[in-house]
């Protein structure tokens, strides 16, 4: 049996699912607040900046960017992907050590795996080549790991900084480090930037370009549709993912060729779509129930 998945990106002349919650950079759309994250992340590699910070909300976008970065670094670029690091001050450097694909015995000594790291930095440096570290869900890390982190910053070859460190996370990440016992830290940021949510003139433009890309020939989501997708969403692209991608399944078995504002409104009404946020269209519904003025 074929998957509905299937029957609706050929009702719909798609080529793919173009709302799928896996980052994807072939689907990166490049708003006036993706592009400024961007410009800033390369901004900080190109200029090795010793920490680029980025944050967002939770579906921003944080990471499919990070990904597009991935793609358009050099071969003289190591990169170090992290998510989710946590434990104590010997466990960090086994996580950056894995991520850089090298070992880290568990009868490694911290002397042991810093000592490796170091010459790692330094054999990559007299190669002509840099290393970054990429933390993605950094609001995790803790105060004392955030320091441990600032002092691999200090590992240098005469004026050339050997380490690069992106930490990418949530809007917490950035109060953080803006605490008076991170004070060493934040003055090493040298480039920083917050990836702020859609809102409904570029959520429109974001769905219109998610279809082109997965083969749309025509217009399938109306504008009154766009405009209740980010009352239901906040224009966070994740949660517009997910919501277009219920009303095109329910468009699909209604045989309906366009997503209009009541296609919207049934899937909101079915409570299929959980978003974790209060929005205007649900205290709006709530009131008119309720006879609240």
């Amino acid at each position: 049996m074929q998957s509905s998945l299937n029957i609706y990106t050929a009702f719909f002349g798609l080529t793919e699912r173009p709302f799928s919650l896996v980052p994807d950079p072939d689907f990166l759309f490049w708003s006036e607040s993706h592009s400024r994250t961007f410009t800033m992340l390369e901004y900080g590699i190109l200029t090795r900046a010793p920490i680029t910070l980025i944050t967002g909300e939770v579906g921003a976008g944080k990471t499919t960017i990070l990904h597009y970065l991935l793609r358009s670094l050099g071969d003289d670029v190591r990169v170090g992907l992290i998510a989710n690091a946590n434990g104590g001050r010997g466990e960090l450097l086994r996580w950056v050590l894995q991520a850089l694909g090298q070992p880290a015995e568990a009868s490694d000594t911290y002397v042991d795996l810093f000592g490796r790291f170091q010459q790692f930095l330094i054999d990559e440096y007299a190669a002509g080549g840099r290393v970054i570290l990429i933390f993605d869900e950094a609001q995790n890390l803790s105060r004392e790991t955030l320091e441990e982190l600032r002092m691999f910053t200090n590992i240098n070859a005469n004026k050339d900084e050997l380490l690069q460190l992106v930490l990418v996370g949530q809007p917490e990440l950035r109060d953080m480090i803006s605490r008076p016992d991170l004070q060493q830290f934040a003055q090493r940021v040298s480039s920083a930037f917050h990836l702020s949510a859609m809102d409904p003139t570029t959520t429109l433009a974001y769905i219109a370009h998610r279809m082109t890309v997965a083969g749309a020939k025509k217009q399938v989501f109306t504008d009154g549709a766009c405009d209740a997708i980010y009352e239901n969403t906040g224009g966070v692209p994740r949660l517009v993912n997910q919501l277009c991608d219920l009303c095109l399944v329910y468009a699909f078995t209604s045989e309906a060729r366009q997503v209009s504002r009541s296609t919207v409104d049934v899937v909101m009404a079915d409570g299929v779509f959980f978003s974790g946020r209060q929005t205007n269209s649900l205290v709006l519904r709530t009131e008119q129930k309720t006879g609240t003025d």
